[in-house]
This record gives structure tokens, sequence and C-alpha cells, in this order.
């Protein structure tokens, strides 16, 4: 969850606190939630003709999951319709510095997952077969074919590996400044330091109705609200009288001294949750799960993080052991029971829109969610992600578990 490497100056400069422009009295589109997957939303509605939006940000950019994440983007899924997505979301990054006109420094170095077990191992076994089948090139690898690509690895405790060399990193804050830039040039209007306080519904007896959005600078009408708040949609759907079903859990994150470049996938390892990789300056960024924890949107940084991931580290690369941490920080994870994202209109309340539940990757499903929830809006066929994802889904059962959920 982090930025990697000194950042590009921000195309679209954000104004402070004081000099944000005033909230329009009106407009066909309000997005709550200024991170990655609600300026995906907006740029992709703009491109197609539906500009009357307005972004709504508590904070600065970045300032969320958003510009907190390590940067991974993978198509290594355990369901289909993920891997499809991920395949289309790879492809719309490596057009990113084409469509939006900025480089997001993508490495496709690939992700090498390793299993400790049996059992893990066909895991990884059942998940690769899988996603041959989609177009994929994960192989399952020995231990001693993972040390070829990582030498560094002590593999001695593990039973294998999995490897897909087209999976990648990214830098977070230029594909979050190249959406919002995007967005602005074509018309939208992004509105930073701007906390949504509470959102009238449409009147019962009006069905066209708009919403009437709160804010500490502010009401703003709006003909359809889209939640994209994140760790923070279940409080914006209280407003509304919606209860989510999505927490928010603390991750951790820290970053090293620099090395030489030694690096080029992502590591992850089944079990730990541990995930690390080495940014363009040579920095190891990386992560490790805490198990237990309770859900919170405090983000400050603790001991038992650290201790816990320089342990997981050395332990897999014993030269970890004199490299200098330098800093740690963390960001919200948005955790749903079934490890999917929520979707589309709540029951009985239509023109809100849902897109939060994301766990650790909405960052890397940006692209794709963006593009198919902008054509829906935009008057298109809604995509099958928006009858599998909704929220209707917790209350019946109908969960199809995504289990492929770390790195």
């Amino acid at each position: 969850m982090a930025p990697r490497d000194p950042p590009p100056p921000t195309p679209t400069a954000t104004p402070g606190p004081a000099e944000q422009p005033a909230l329009p009295a009106r407009a066909e589109t309000v997005v709550i939630g200024g991170g990655v997957i609600g300026l995906a939303i907006a740029w992709n509605l703009a491109r197609l003709g539906k500009s009357d939006i307005v972004i709504l940000e508590r904070s600065y950019l970045a300032a969320g999951a958003s510009g907190r994440n390590g940067g991974g983007i993978r198509q290594q899924w355990s369901t289909e319709l993920n891997i499809r997505l991920m395949q289309e979301s790879v492809a719309l990054v490596k057009r990113f510095t084409a469509d939006l006109g900025i480089n997001v420094w993508l490495r496709q170095g690939g992700y090498l997952f390793l299993a400790r077990t049996d059992t893990e191992r066909g895991f990884l076994e059942q998940n690769a077969a899988l996603q041959q089948r989609c177009g994929v090139g994960t192989r399952v690898l020995t231990p001693a074919e993972a040390n070829e690509i990582v030498p560094e690895l002590d593999v001695s405790g593990f039973a294998a590996a999995a490897y897909n060399p087209s999976d990648g990193i990214l830098f977070p804050w230029p594909f979050l400044w190249g959406y919002a830039d995007g967005a602005v040039k074509l018309g939208a209007r992004l509105h930073c330091f701007t906390d949504v306080t509470a959102i009238d519904r449409p009147p019962a007896n009006d069905a066209a109705g708009d919403f009437t959005v709160h804010t500490s600078r502010g009401a703003i009408r709006a003909h359809r609200v889209i939640n994209a708040a994140g760790a923070w949609s279940p409080e914006i759907a209280r407003l509304v009288g919606v209860e989510l079903p999505d927490r928010p859990v603390r991750h951790e994150i820290l970053s090293t001294e620099p090395l030489k470049p030694f690096l080029r996938p992502m590591v992850s390892v089944l079990g730990t949750g541990l995930y690390f990789s080495q940014s363009m300056r040579g920095e190891i960024v990386g992560g490790v799960s805490i198990h237990g924890d309770r859900h919170t949107l405090a983000m400050g940084s603790r001991l038992k993080f650290l201790t816990t991931m320089a342990r997981a580290l050395c332990e897999l690369v014993p030269q970890f052991g004199e490299v200098q941490v330098l800093r740690q920080w963390a960001g919200p994870y948005d955790v749903t029971v079934d490890g999917n994202p929520i979707l589309g209109e709540p029951p009985g309340l239509p023109r809100f829109y849902l897109c939060c539940g994301f766990m650790g990757h909405g960052f890397m499903m940006a692209p794709v969610i963006g593009k198919y929830y902008g054509e829906w809006l935009a008057g298109g066929k809604p995509h099958e992600i928006f009858d599998k994802w909704t929220l209707a889904r917790f209350a019946s059962g109908q969960l199809a578990k995504e289990t492929f959920i770390i790195g």
C-alpha cells in the first residue's frame, strides 16, 4: 500500500481547504470519494460525454488507500470472473500513458507466490490450471525453479511456487493523478477537503427527483450519487439509511533503505500474507497480515507490525537482516466476507450506486471497474459484475468466494 518512487509533479494541482472553488448548485452525478475508483468512474463517464460530474473528496488526493498501497497489479486469481477482469485491467494500464498522458511506470516483473504445504501447493495448481485456460501464463514451479527467478530466497521450507511473468507493479500516485486530471480536463469538477455530512433522499412522490448532498462546504443536488468512499463507504451509506457489510481493516506496510536492484517480481507467501517488491529506486516495500485485528479506521503504525514483518522478511531472505527500515505507515482495507466488492444500486434506492468493498484490490481493479461503471451509467448494457456483486447477495447467501486475496 504505498508510493514507491519520487512523484512527478501532480498534473492537477489540488488547492488547499481555503482555496477550493464554490460548489455548484446541482450536478447530474456526484461521486463521493476521490480515490482511484471514484476518479476512474468519473473519467470514464466524462469520456463518454457525461461530464456533468462533481467529485467530493474529504481530504487531499491520495490521502486514503489509493495513495498507501504497494502498486501491484496481477491476473492470478481463483475465479474466472476476476481473472478475466484483471486481464482487461492490465491491458488498460498498458494504454494508460496514451489514454491519459501520464506515465505510471508499469513494470511487468511478475508475481511469485510461495506455498509451504501440500494443501497450498494444490491450491496453486488448481488456480494455475484455471488461469491457463483463461490465457494467463502462470506456471507452477518447484522451489528450485523459484530460486532461479529470485536466487536470494531461502526456499528450504516451501513445497511449490506459482509465477506469472505478466503481472506487475505500477506507481500509485500518477495513476490517481492521471484519472483526476483526465476527468477534470473533460469537464468534471473536483472538490477536495469537502466532507459529506448528510444526504437527503429524493421525495417519495418524485421518482425522478434529486438527492441533496450536504457537505462541510455547502449542499449540492444530484440526479445520481456514487458511493466510492472505500473504507468510509458504510458511513456514507448510513446517511441514506443503507447498511453495508464491508468493514475497514488496518493494513500496514514498510519501506527500507535503497538496495542495489535485484528483485523483479512481487513475492508473496501463502498463509502469512507476506508480500514485498523492490521499487525502481531500490527500496524493499511490503506488508504482512496481522491476524485478529478488529475493524478500525485508526491508521497508526505499530511495533507489532514492524517485528512481524522483519521476522518474516529475514526468514525468507536472510540478507535482509542487515537492511534498515526507513518508514512504515498504514492504510485501510475495505473488507467483505466473500472477498468481492459491492456494486450497483441497493434494493429500493435507485440512482444511489455502490462501488466499495474491494479488500486491498480496488487499486488494481480500478481501470476495468471504472470502464464498466462508466459504460453502464452512460446508457450501455450493464456488465455481469453488476448482477453478481450486488448488496442483496449477502442477505440471500449467494456468495462466490474469492480466495486469492493477498499481495
